[in-house]
């Protein structure tokens, strides 16, 4: 049997970094061998998994979760009883005026959370086992808050998966040095363009050489503290005026040591956004459709070069329902990340919303006609425990619903007069209804 010798692939991978200019991987990053996990069928004909996976995704006695069955492969989903995520809005106030902004696009007041607020949360968190993944982040700057990095420490004692997004410009030496002794495990730092000029064009007030300056102290002192932790993930909102600068975006990400990064779409929440946006025809294309009632073309994995560029980009347009390298390219329609997540937003304020999308109302354009988007608050947790507005049957027939997604394709057929809110829609669907939101069709991705 011919063995590949090791060495070529390590001489391959340090030529490929210098020419990037990046450190190279290890061999082991190229290995697809992972932990096998087994399932197996009692003798009582009961499936049997894991307490590990079990307990990952709240599978207690009792638990209902939807099934799905793709040729082979046998889906469970997240019961809609497991809470497993929380994203924290500690300001909706931010040191800088970006133009994609949700601001810009309502006229809520500004605020800042409260101790007792946040000691709220962290006590309805004490309450979940396992412990969620917390995410501070909305649509303010975490880091504008003064007690965020205290926080964070706080969420980890707990023993909870603690994650944060900034813009980078508070990103000092001081909280830097704070977030890594905290225990934060993730560190998204928002990053639009390559260019002073092209980031300042979408970041309004901000300075990129600082930004990067920033988070290369940041990565030096988490050396000084023999960590891969935090880890460093880069988040891009994709636009007319800046998807040229993607690729040196990503050369950058994989300079500073990034792990992760999130591309975006951007929701067009001012008139001029409009003429931004990258899936005009996307919202619309049979190709991003998973249906059986289609016709199918299944591609396999080759080079997307010269040679074949043309060709698949016309076969991408030719009428048929895609599958590349087996996976369906319209497995992100009509699927809430929030929903599958099991996650949900508090405000500031402590308002409890299913996503952060519904936190606050705001206005966007869809196919070009306003839309506007009402808040839709479940509790306060001023009010109630967490756990308790997670499991009010009111709020668990609505995950429910959402789960099956049972609206109309709104992005799709362009929208009828019911459109322009999210109130009610043509299939007779209560507030908040979701045949239009772009995050469920994977337009909009948070990271």
């Amino acid at each position: 049997m011919a063995v590949f010798p090791i060495s070529l692939i390590e001489e391959s991978l340090a030529a490929s970094a210098t020419a990037n200019g990046t450190a190279p991987l290890p061999v082991s990053t190229f290995t697809s061998a992972s932990a096998v996990e087994w399932g197996y069928v009692d003798e009582e004909g009961r499936l049997v998994l894991s307490p590990e996976i079990r307990r990952s995704l709240g599978l207690q006695p009792g638990a209902r979760m939807r099934v799905e069955q793709d040729g082979d492969t046998l889906r469970l989903h997240r019961p809609l009883s497991h809470l497993a995520k929380v994203y924290i809005e500690p300001t909706n106030g931010c040191n800088l005026d970006c133009v994609t902004c949700f601001r810009n696009a309502w006229q809520a007041h500004i605020g800042r959370m409260r101790e007792e607020t946040f000691a709220a949360v962290l006590e309805g968190i004490k309450q979940l086992d396992p412990p969620p993944t917390v995410y501070f982040g909305g649509i303010g700057e975490p880091l504008f808050h003064p007690r965020t990095v205290e926080w964070v420490a706080e969420a980890r004692r707990l023993g909870a998966r603690v994650e944060l997004i900034t813009n980078g410009t508070l990103l000092t030496e001081k909280r830097s040095r704070q977030l890594i002794e905290a225990g934060l495990d993730l560190l998204w730092v928002s990053i639009d363009g390559a260019t002073p000029e092209s980031y300042a064009d979408v970041r309004l007030g901000a300075e990129l050489p600082n930004v990067l300056a920033n988070l290369q102290r940041f990565r030096t002192l988490r050396k000084g503290h023999k960590s891969t932790k935090p880890e460093i993930g880069i988040a891009f909102v994709a636009m007319k005026r800046n998807i040229a600068d993607l690729p040196k975006v990503l050369k950058m990400a994989r300079q500073l040591g990034a792990l992760h990064f999130s591309v975006s779409n951007v929701l067009p929440v001012t008139e001029n956004l409009k003429e931004e946006i990258l899936y005009k025809e996307s919202m619309r294309s049979i190709t991003y459709l998973n249906s059986t009632h289609m016709p199918q073309l299944s591609l396999p994995k080759m080079d997307f070069d010269e040679t074949t560029r043309e060709a698949l980009f016309e076969a991408f347009q030719s009428g048929f329902s895609v599958r590349y390298a087996g996976a369906p390219w319209g497995g992100s329609n009509d699927v809430c990340d929030y929903i599958e997540s099991g996650s949900l937003t508090v405000g500031w304020n402590g308002d409890v919303a299913p996503c952060w999308p519904l936190l606050h109302t705001h206005s966007s354009f869809l196919h070009n006609k306003p839309h506007i988007s009402h808040r839709h608050i479940i509790g306060n947790v001023h009010e109630r425990s967490l756990l308790d507005i997670w499991n009010d049957p009111a709020y668990v027939a609505y995950r429910a619903r959402v789960q099956g997604f049972a609206f109309p394709p709104c992005t799709f057929c362009g929208g009828c007069d019911l459109s322009v809110e999210n109130l009610e829609d043509c299939f007779g669907n209560e507030a908040p209804v979701c045949g239009a939101c772009l995050w469920a069709q994977g337009l909009i991705r948070c990271p």
